[in-house]
C-alpha cells in the first residue's frame, strides 16, 4: 500500500463486522487521529475512537497485511504504509513496540507539518520520554500507557471496550503540558479509561513488578513445564497451570523492547523473585518457608480484587 485508501472493502462473511455507534452529540476531542501501529492496543484505540466519534478521521499506519485486517474491521478511515498521510494529524499515537515508537518519533518532524499532540502506549517510559525531548516545539509529547491488554496480540484480538474501567497512565514533563494532559485525559475517559499521572521513573519501577515480572515468570514457567513434561504431561494438567500461564502466549517482539528499555529495574524484580525461589528451594522439607510465602501470597491475593475495583471507581 502506498498513500491512502479511502474506501473500505466489504468484509468476508466469516469475519465479524464492528459498526460505529451513533453520534453522541459531543464534538471530537481530536479531529484527525493518526495511529502508528495497529496491534492489539492501537487497533483497540482505533475501534474505540470510531465508535465514540464517527466524525473523527482515524488514520492507520502499519504493514499491508495489518492494514487489510483493520479495513475489514472498519477500524480506520485511511490506511497507509507511507507516513505522508499523517501530515495534518492533530493527535499522533505511537502504538508500535517501544523501540519502533522511538524510531518513528524521530521521523515526525519530516511528515507532520502542523502542531500536534504526540503520545505513546508503551509499557516503559524513561527511554521514550528522553527521546521526546528532541521533538520540535510544534509537538507536545505526553507519555502514555493504557493498562488494558489480552493474552494475545494483534488487531484480530482488538476490541473497542478494551480500556473500560482500566487505568491509563500519563507521564508528562514540564508545566506546559498541563493543558494537553487535560485534553488527553478527556479523550481516554471517553474511551472508558481512568487517567492517572505518574513520574516516568516510578512508572517503570511499578510496571517492572506488576507487569513485566509476571510476564517473564509465566513465560519461563510454561517453557520449563512444556519442555520437561511434553505433550503427555500437559494433557494431564488442570486449571492451575492453564491460569498461571495465561500470559505465556504474549508475542516476543514486544517484550524484547520492553526488557531492553527497562532492564535495570526488571533485573531488580527478577532478583527479588529469585531470592524467594531460592528460599523456597532450601525450605522444601522444613515447611517454614512454605508457610511464610503462602501466607503472605494469600493475604495479598485476597486484597487484589478490592484494590482493582477501587481503581475502577476512581
Amino acid at each position: 500500500l502506498h498513500g491512502s485508501r479511502q474506501r473500505m472493502p466489504d468484509p468476508p462473511r466469516t469475519l465479524p463486522m464492528i459498526q460505529p455507534a451513533a453520534e453522541t452529540g459531543s464534538p471530537p476531542i481530536f479531529e484527525k487521529v493518526a495511529i502508528i501501529g495497529l496491534g492489539l492496543i492501537g487497533g483497540s484505540i482505533a475501534l474505540a475512537v470510531r465508535q465514540h466519534w464517527p466524525s473523527s478521521l482515524v488514520i492507520g499506519l502499519d504493514r499491508t497485511e495489518v492494514l487489510e485486517k483493520a479495513m475489514v474491521l472498519h477500524a480506520i478511515d485511511v490506511a497507509a504504509d507511507d507516513p505522508v498521510v499523517i501530515a495534518e494529524a492533530d493527535l499522533v499515537i505511537l502504538a508500535a513496540p517501544v523501540e519502533q515508537n522511538i524510531e518513528r518519533m524521530g521521523e515526525l518532524d519530516r511528515y507532520v507539518t502542523t502542531p500536534a499532540v504526540v503520545t505513546d502506549v508503551g509499557s516503559t517510559k524513561r527511554t521514550t520520554v528522553e527521546a521526546a525531548r528532541t521533538l520540535p516545539s510544534r509537538f507536545t509529547f505526553v507519555g502514555g500507557h493504557p493498562l488494558g491488554g489480552a493474552p494475545r496480540g494483534g488487531i484480530e484480538y482488538a476490541r473497542p471496550d478494551l480500556f473500560v474501567d482500566r487505568p491509563w497512565l500519563f507521564t508528562p514533563e514540564g508545566d506546559d503540558a498541563a493543558a494537553v494532559v487535560e485534553r488527553l485525559s478527556r479523550f481516554v475517559q471517553e474511551l472508558g479509561a481512568k487517567p492517572e499521572i505518574v513520574d516516568p521513573a516510578e512508572h517503570d519501577r511499578l510496571l517492572a513488578f506488576i507487569s513485566h515480572l509476571p510476564q517473564l515468570t509465566a513465560s519461563a514457567l510454561m517453557h520449563v513445564v512444556g519442555t520437561t513434561a511434553r505433550e503427555r504431561g500437559l494433557a494431564l494438567t488442570g486449571r492451575g497451570l492453564f491460569d498461571a500461564t495465561r500470559l505465556a502466549s504474549s508475542p516476543a517482539n514486544i517484550w524484547r523492547d520492553i526488557c531492553r528499555s527497562n532492564a535495570d529495574v526488571i533485573g531488580n524484580a527478577l532478583d527479588d523473585l529469585i531470592r524467594e525461589l531460592e528460599a523456597l528451594r532450601k525450605g522444601l522439607t522444613s515447611g517454614g518457608e512454605i508457610a511464610r510465602v503462602f501466607e503472605s501470597a494469600g493475604a495479598w491475593r485476597a486484597r487484589l480484587p478490592a484494590l482493582r475495583s477501587t481503581t475502577r471507581r476512581r
